[in-house]
């Protein structure tokens, strides 16, 4: 059984950082692509940063370029997305996801089969 956790989430002030991990366990970690994604009070979920299956390859949101970078340790079998330079707007639920590949990093919300229960992160301005 595939179980996705998030850690890391909580409070703080605009400027600050934040880095959330997500331990994976019932998978073969190394054959799966991993996503985060987020969603807001009213909002749909959307993507913030995906990692190919190496870690060689990583696409970020635009609205988190710059800000944001997504790792992964194959031999813990986590993924963690370090944020930096926080906005308000950062303020949402955000969730850990995998999907079966290797090499093309995924986007799409409904690209990915697993997710986690998701981490609250609070940006105040």
């Amino acid at each position: 059984q595939v179980q996705l956790v998030e850690s890391g989430g909580g409070l703080v002030q605009a400027g600050g950082s934040l880095r959330l991990s997500c331990a994976a366990s019932g998978l073969a970690f190394s054959n799966y692509v991993m996503g985060w994604f987020r969603q807001a009070p009213g909002k749909e979920r959307g993507f913030v940063a995906g990692i190919n299956w190496s870690g060689g390859s990583t696409a970020y949101a635009d609205s988190v370029k710059g800000r944001f970078t997504l790792f992964r340790d194959n031999a813990k079998n986590t993924v963690d997305l370090q944020m930096s330079s926080l906005k308000p707007e950062d303020t949402a639920v955000y969730y850990c996801a995998a999907d079966r590949g290797l090499w093309i990093v995924k986007t799409g919300r409904d690209e990915f089969d697993y997710w986690g229960q998701g981490t609250q992160v609070t940006v105040s301005s």
